[in-house]
């Protein structure tokens, strides 16, 4: 099977290493914007082909899947164009800006028998039954505090007076987008579907939100989501149970997890693993819901129906925060 890339960022890379651990291969083709960093991260990733035109490499026949790490605002175009021509699609999330766009792509994908799903690693990583494993162990929760802070690399730019793609609001980013989507993946998954939602957010000058908070109300719970691109945690999350606690270190790799009973015994559940391992687990199950789609096409639609439930929530979090996309 041969499968393309677009974009040449980091992530990108990491997927590239990720898909050669999970099926020992690299990229057969590489887009991007320019051809002399197109070349650069073919040498780097062992790809065949570079392509600046993404109709090209769209109508390219020996092209069997394609991986999306381009900027929010194209995730919509850039699936449905490869889509219609035939090509598999696992995009990074956010998968699209808004739950009615997943909604066409999502169809369209079916009526070709294609598989178009997000990148989202820990829905893939097994750390998660090791999670459910030890929330069993803990008694009754009340609550729990999900965090994902992690001061942005491209903040100093922008205190200079520059617009990074992540603070600027026609690339359909910011902190909910960019993190905030870990948070809501997480306390879903765990949690299950909220009753009601309360959020606040603080905007940047760029109208991009720089921190987020949600509040998810159960009947018998309450589960804080806290995440901020302007400050870094050192704490990460716990789940707190009347019997003990749960420590997440990283909610997006589910790695670092230890349950710490009352008296303060520390068990430690997960040690960590280096990003490429994790996203081989998504690696593996993107190339496994392709070749054996009718087997596995259950399975696959619980991840496209989870994948509907954040955008959905996600939008209702954007419209109690006024945050609007000028690309939208």
């Amino acid at each position: 099977m041969k499968y393309a890339i677009i974009g040449t960022g980091w992530i990108a890379k990491a997927f590239a290493d990720g898909v050669k651990i999970a099926e020992g291969i690299s990229p057969f083709a590489i887009y991007s914007r320019t051809r002399e960093k197109g070349e650069e991260f073919a040498q780097k990733t062992g790809a065949q082909k570079v392509f600046t035109s993404l109709e090209e490499m769209a109508s390219d026949k020996e092209i069997d899947a394609v991986y999306i790490a381009s900027p929010n605002a194209f995730h919509y175009s850039q699936s449905k164009l490869f889509l219609e021509h035939g090509k598999h699609v696992i995009c990074e999330k956010p998968i699209t800006v808004n739950p009615q766009e997943f909604e066409e792509l999502f169809a369209l994908a079916n009526s070709k028998k294609l598989v178009y799903t997000e990148a989202i690693m820990m829905m893939h990583f097994p750390n998660r039954f090791l999670i459910e494993n030890a929330i069993k162990r803990i008694g009754k929760i009340f609550s729990a505090r999900v965090d994902f802070s992690q001061l942005s690399s491209k903040y100093p730019a922008l205190l200079r007076g520059e617009n990074p793609n992540i603070f600027n609001p026609e690339m359909a980013t910011g902190c909910l987008m960019d993190l905030g989507i870990y948070n809501i993946y997480f306390a879903l998954y765990f949690f299950g579907k909220p009753e009601k939602i309360t959020s606040t957010s603080l905007k940047l000058d760029t109208g991009a939100d720089a921190l987020g908070t949600a509040v998810f109300h159960y009947s018998d719970k309450q589960i804080t989501l806290t995440y901020s691109k302007v400050g870094q945690s050192r704490t990460g999350t716990e789940i707190y149970g009347d019997k003990g606690t749960i420590v997440v270190e990283s909610i997006s790799k589910l790695v670092n997890i230890s349950l710490i009973s009352n008296d303060g015994e520390v068990e430690k559940i997960a040690e960590d693993t280096e990003k490429e391992e994790v996203m081989s687990y998504e690696a593996k199950d993107f190339f496994r819901f392709i070749r054996d789609y009718d087997e596995c096409f259950d399975e696959y639609k619980k991840c496209a129906e989870f994948s509907l439930e954040v955008s959905r929530i996600m939008e209702e979090i954007r419209k109690q925060n006024d945050m609007k996309y000028t690309s939208k």
